[in-house]
């Protein structure tokens, strides 16, 4: 197993703030204790793929301050490959400020720093890496530029490109063409169509619309609903793991990528590496914390055979 994970994506500092309730625009809300943890899109689906048994490299750019050097300290104890983390002495590294509500839903800003400075010479620079990964995953808090150059370099390469388009913008339909697997939530399925993804038919002409941009597998997350599978032998909604105590679902998604990533690079099935990393996602919301909340990969295993799907 331990299938080669390229990541290519942000690194930030979360500072979290647990409150009764997500505050409303022009509302206080006093009290909840406040922590910090490692985070960034590109970072957290780094962290999920290692714990889930990858072997990954992660191309990031963190600045030449204390935030950046934790993450590169924290992304080594992970066992990841930091040989492609650039440090920015112009850019302060990323940080994301995160009010979490008791029911465990969320609202975050991200000052991006040295994120946006990850350049199409800095994936150039690394093309061997990219070139030799079973699986490149990316996503969108880095210049689009900048990822359209790294998909290009493994679909050319033969290798699967997993794109998570978040956070949600139009993309550019030379981008989606290099695409492997993409996998928006309902918000992003419908920014990246124009359709209305809010009932059985919208979801299947969403998932139509992107495999009519060249794109062969579409999975389109559901939250508790689970995701809609359309690509591969057909069509299936795969249910969610059922998750009473719900703490916090920040980066429930890049655990969800993740972990797919991995599957995917070790040769399951779509439908399995589906399974697989809903039962990682549905771990992750029961802990505190982006990075911090990413299963390793017995627990994922622990849940899947306690559901018959080991």
């Amino acid at each position: 197993m331990n299938k080669k994970v390229c990541v290519i994506g942000s690194s930030n500092t979360d500072m979290i703030l647990k409150l009764s309730r997500v505050p409303v625009p022009g509302e206080t809300i006093i009290g909840g204790a406040f922590s910090t943890a490692a985070g960034g899109k590109g970072a957290n689906q780094a962290v999920a793929a290692a714990r889930a048994g990858g072997s990954v490299a992660f191309i990031a750019r963190v600045g030449n301050d204390a935030f950046g050097r934790q993450a590169v300290d924290g992304f080594e104890k992970e066992g990841i490959d930091v040989a492609a983390i650039s440090v920015d002495d112009d850019e302060t590294s990323g940080v994301a400020l995160i009010f979490v509500g008791e029911d465990g839903e969320n609202s975050i800003g991200v000052a991006s720093g040295a994120n946006a400075c990850l350049s199409e010479a800095d994936v150039e620079r690394h093309r061997s890496m990219i070139e030799g990964s079973d699986v490149v995953l990316v996503q969108l808090e880095t210049p689009v530029a900048t990822i359209e150059t790294a998909a290009r370099m493994a679909s050319e390469a033969g290798r699967t490109v997993i794109l998570n388009p978040a956070p949600a913008t139009a993309l550019p339909d030379s981008l989606l063409a290099k695409v492997s697997i993409i996998t928006p939530n309902e918000t992003e399925a419908e920014l990246l169509t124009g359709i209305k993804v809010d009932s059985d038919h919208g979801i299947r002409e969403a998932a139509t619309a992107l495999h009519r941009k060249g794109i062969p597998v579409v999975i389109i997350t559901l939250g508790k609903r689970g995701v809609f599978l359309s690509g591969v032998g057909g069509e299936a909604y795969v249910p969610a793991h059922e998750v009473r105590d719900v703490v916090d679902t920040t980066a429930a998604g890049d655990t969800f990528n993740g972990a797919l990533a991995v599957a995917i690079a070790e040769g399951k099935s779509v439908m399995e590496a589906i399974r697989f990393a809903n039962a990682a996602a549905a771990i992750s919301v029961t802990r505190l914390g982006a990075q911090p909340s990413a299963p390793h990969r017995e627990e994922i295993s622990g849940l899947l055979c306690g559901t018959a799907d080991c």
